[in-house]
């Protein structure tokens, strides 16, 4: 379920209904501003490849591969990294989630850990070492990954 707020979040805790139909009318306009901003993302990232690489890339193409990348990011990868979290007993997705999913691709997955060390690594030492709450307050709270606003 999305729930709309200043930036975007996603909430996997098994949330019922949606609610009025102005919410509902929200919640498809921001679900709809976050998959026109991840294909331009793609396709962004499809002309500088094909720049790259002196190629030319036409405009069905680059439709055809923003349409499958979001197709699986928003319905398999969505659901395999809720599915990882849960199987660790956690309501938060995190990193080792992210890098779990990749692992049918040895490239991607080296290249996830790199990015995982690297923002550890810039993590202030106080961050890193914070002491676990209860299980009780970790129950208590739902929880929710943010994606920021581009």
């Amino acid at each position: 379920m999305i729930r709309r707020s200043p930036s975007f979040c996603f909430s996997m805790d098994g949330g019922g209904g949606r609610g009025s139909p102005d919410i509902e009318e929200e919640d498809d306009s921001a679900a709809d501003l976050l998959r026109d901003r991840f294909r331009l993302s793609a396709i962004s990232v499809a002309e500088a490849e094909a720049r790259r690489n002196c190629m030319e890339i036409s405009e069905p193409i680059v439709a055809c591969i923003t349409d499958l990348a979001f197709k699986y990011a928003a319905e398999q990868l969505a659901k395999d990294l809720e599915l990882f979290a849960q199987h660790a007993g956690r309501k938060t997705i995190n990193m080792e989630d992210v890098i779990l999913s990749a692992h049918r691709n040895e490239d991607l997955s080296s290249l996830l850990r790199c990015f995982s060390e690297n923002l550890k690594a810039k993590e202030p030492l106080g961050e890193r070492k914070r002491k676990k709450g209860s299980k009780k307050e970790d129950k208590a709270t739902s929880s929710v990954v943010h994606i920021p606003d581009l």
